[in-house]
C-alpha cells in the first residue's frame, strides 16, 4: 500500500491570504508592472486554433484501432484539452476581451468549452473568483480538498488513485461544498455543450464523445500535465501555500504555471506573467518553486507528509461575518 501519510489535519493559519498584500508591496517597488495589465489580443486566436485542432481529428476517431485511440488520446487529445481548460481559466479572468466586456468573455468561454465535452466554463468562472478572493477559506475556497479526501487518501496506493480521479473532485466538490443556483449563462453553457455533443453523436457516433471525455479526464489526471492541480497550492514546503512552476509545459498552459505571479496579478495575461518575474525578481526568484511536474507527481504519491491534508486552511469568513451580523462581500475578484 505504500508509506502511510503522517498528516491528519490541514495546516491552519490565522493570517489573511498573502497575495493581496504582496500585490501592494510589489507595485510600490515596481509600479511599471501596471503596464502589463492589458489584453493580449493574440490569446483569442490561440484558443480558436486549439478548438479546431481538436475538432479536426474527430471524424478519424471511429476508424482507429484501440492502440491508435489510446495514443491519440494520451499524446494529443489530453494535451489539447488540458490547454483548453487553462484557456477557460484565462477567460474566467476576462483575458479574451478585457474586464469591460464580461458578456463577450462568457460567450467566448462557452465556445472554448466545446472540445471538453462537459459544460464547465461559466460555472468555473463563478467559483474560481472565490478561490482568488478567499484562498484557503474553509467554506468559500472551492479549491480546498474536503475532510473526507484527507481522511481517505492516506497512503501511496490511494494517493495514486486520487491523482487519476482528481478532476472529478475538482469539478464536483464546489457543487457540494458551496452550491449555487444556476444562472441563465450557465444554462446557455449546458444547452450549447449538449447540443454540440448531440451533433457529434448524430454524425460520428459515440466514439468521438468518448475520445473528448477521456482526453479531458486524462489531461487533468493521470498525465504529467495533471500535476498542475497539485503543484499550485499543495504545501510542498511548510508554510508556503502557492507554488509556481517554471518548466516547459507552460508553453501549452498559457503560463498558468507562473502561479504566484498569477495570484499576485490576476489581471495580467498569462503571456506576460514571465515579465512580472523578470521585473520583480527579488519577490519571486527566492521562492521555492517546481521545475518538473513528474517530480510533483512522484512527491505527492510517495512523500508521507503530503496528501489532501497538505493545504493551508483558514477559518471561514462566512462564519466570521455571520457572527458580526454581516454577509461576506459578493463582488468578484477582478482586480
Amino acid at each position: 500500500m505504500g508509506a502511510r501519510v503522517s498528516r491528519n489535519d490541514f495546516e491552519w493559519t490565522y493570517t489573511d491570504e498573502p497575495h493581496a498584500t504582496r500585490r501592494k508591496v510589489i507595485l510600490k517597488a515596481h509600479p511599471e508592472i501596471k503596464k502589463l495589465m492589458v489584453v493580449d489580443h493574440n490569446f483569442k486566436y490561440h484558443v480558436i486554433l486549439l478548438v479546431f485542432l481538436q475538432i479536426l481529428v474527430l471524424p478519424l476517431v471511429p476508424h482507429l484501432s484501440w492502440l491508435g485511440f489510446f495514443l491519440l488520446t494520451y499524446f494529443y487529445g489530453a494535451v489539447i484539452n488540458h490547454a483548453i481548460l487553462d484557456a477557460i481559466h484565462e477567460i474566467s479572468h476576462n483575458m479574451a476581451y478585457g474586464n469591460g466586456k464580461p458578456l463577450p468573455n462568457r460567450l467566448f468561454g462557452i465556445f472554448a468549452n466545446l472540445p471538453t465535452s462537459i459544460p464547465v466554463s461559466v460555472t468555473f468562472k463563478r467559483y474560481h473568483m472565490e478561490h482568488h478572493r478567499y484562498q484557503g477559506d474553509e467554506d468559500l475556497d472551492p479549491d480546498l480538498p474536503t475532510e473526507w479526501e484527507g481522511r481517505f487518501f492516506t497512503n501511496s496506493f490511494t494517493k495514486a488513485i486520487y491523482v487519476g480521479i482528481l478532476p472529478l473532485f475538482y469539478g464536483l466538490r464546489p457543487l457540494f461544498v458551496n452550491p449555487k443556483s444556476p444562472t441563465m449563462l450557465e444554462l446557455l453553457n449546458y444547452v450549447v455543450q449538449l447540443s454540440f455533443d448531440a451533433i457529434l453523436y448524430n454524425f460520428f457516433g459515440i466514439m468521438p464523445l468518448v475520445y473528448l471525455l477521456i482526453s479531458t479526464l486524462i489531461g487533468t489526471g493521470w498525465h504529467p500535465l495533471g500535476a498542475q492541480f497539485i503543484a499550485e497550492h499543495y504545501m510542498f514546503r511548510k508554510g508556503q501555500e502557492t507554488f509556481s512552476y517554471y518548466g516547459p509545459f507552460n508553453y501549452v498552459m498559457f503560463n498558468v504555471g507562473y502561479h504566484n505571479e498569477h495570484h499576485d496579478f490576476p489581471n495580467i495575461p498569462g503571456s506576460l506573467l514571465p515579465k512580472v518575474r523578470e521585473l520583480a525578481p527579488e519577490f519571486y526568484d527566492n521562492l521555492p518553486h517546481h521545475s518538473s511536474y513528474l517530480k510533483v507527481l512522484y512527491d505527492f504519491i510517495f512523500d508521507p507528509e503530503i496528501n489532501p491534508y497538505a493545504r493551508i486552511k483558514r477559518s471561514s469568513k462566512k462564519r466570521i461575518d455571520r457572527n458580526k451580523n454581516t454577509e461576506p462581500k459578493s463582488k468578484t475578484h477582478e482586480e
